[in-house]
């Protein structure tokens, strides 16, 4: 649906990106995911031919975007890091107006913008100024101008950013609600947003892509130890010599009363674990596997933290 072939973005003397190349099938929500100036909004802005790249090329189901613009367009709904929203318009109007530009048919775009009002949640403030908006809303006016066409794509250039938690939650629970309905590709620098609606994310540093997964298989392709963590009532270092001990723990770390033991991937070893905390009589709390997630990977793959 999705389809990117060597693109190459220079400004000046800086490259932006360098043979950005990757697919996206129908239907996947797909995060690009980087550091601040990795080269996310370069690439947004090539996908939805609002920028032409020095070299390469895009192709939105099979439709070139630069050479056949208005046919590849008609697929396409785009949500900008700034929602382009006019703030003296009132919301309903304004995607009206939105259904207008981007040619609708006339006798659709009543039903058209009802559908983009219900998917996102505008009902309580579709007859208000958006200027008297919350940040949150006029985020959801933004990605309603976007859905008002009801296109096959959505390209959303960090959709959650600069609002607060709650606001955050909401725009998570609206793009969960809109998987399977369209392709979706999310860029963020966010690592929870991508973990929480995405299907696999397409990962980019300093203008380069290092990787392209699904979730599940970049967990299994990066994980190379298991951590267990330990909560006890109180740590003793008999208690830590004995962990070591442990057939299958590479290494034991000691926070107060929390261990972290670090073991090999494949070993079946907490049974074990369990019997020597309760035969040290220290008190055992709680025993579980460390939870991947993307943050680890993020922190391997480009060797910093966002």
């Amino acid at each position: 649906m999705i389809k990117a072939k060597a693109l190459t973005k220079q400004y000046g003397s800086r490259r932006a990106i360098s043979d950005v190349s990757f697919t996206i099938n129908k239907g996947e929500v797909v995060g690009f995911l980087g550091p601040n100036g990795a080269g996310k909004t370069t690439t947004m802005k090539i996908l939805t031919g609002y920028m032409a790249p020095n070299k390469g090329e895009v192709y939105l189901d099979g439709i070139n975007i630069f050479k056949e613009p208005f046919s590849a367009k008609k697929k396409l709904g785009y949500l900008p890091e700034a929602p382009p929203v006019y703030t003296d318009m009132i919301a309903e109007d304004y995607l009206k107006y939105v259904a207008k530009l981007k040619l609708c048919p006339k006798d659709k775009i009543s039903k058209l913008v009802e559908s983009a009002i219900e998917k996102v949640g505008l009902q309580e403030v579709r007859k208000r100024l958006i200027q008297n908006l919350s940040k949150g809303f006029k985020q959801r006016v933004g990605l309603a101008q976007a859905l008002v066409s009801d296109p096959e794509i959505l390209i959303l250039d960090e959709p959650t950013v600069g609002l607060d938690p709650k606001q955050v939650i909401e725009i998570r629970a609206i793009l969960k609600q809109l998987k399977g309905k369209h392709t979706i590709i999310l860029s963020t620098h966010i690592l929870s947003e991508a973990q929480m609606t995405c299907d696999r994310v397409i990962i980019i540093n300093e203008g380069r892509i290092i990787t392209e997964e699904s979730l599940s298989a970049l967990s299994q392709k990066m994980r190379v130890k298991r951590q267990i963590i330990l909560k006890v009532k109180k740590r003793t270092d008999h208690l830590i010599s004995s962990l070591k001990n442990v057939k299958g723990v590479l290494s034991v770390e000691s926070n107060e009363e929390i261990l972290t033991l670090n073991a090999e991937p494949e070993s079946q070893i907490n049974e074990e674990v369990a019997k020597v905390v309760i035969s040290s009589d220290c008190g055992l709390i709680e025993l579980r596997e460390h939870d991947f997630n993307l943050e680890d990977v993020f922190i391997r793959l480009t060797g910093k933290k966002d």
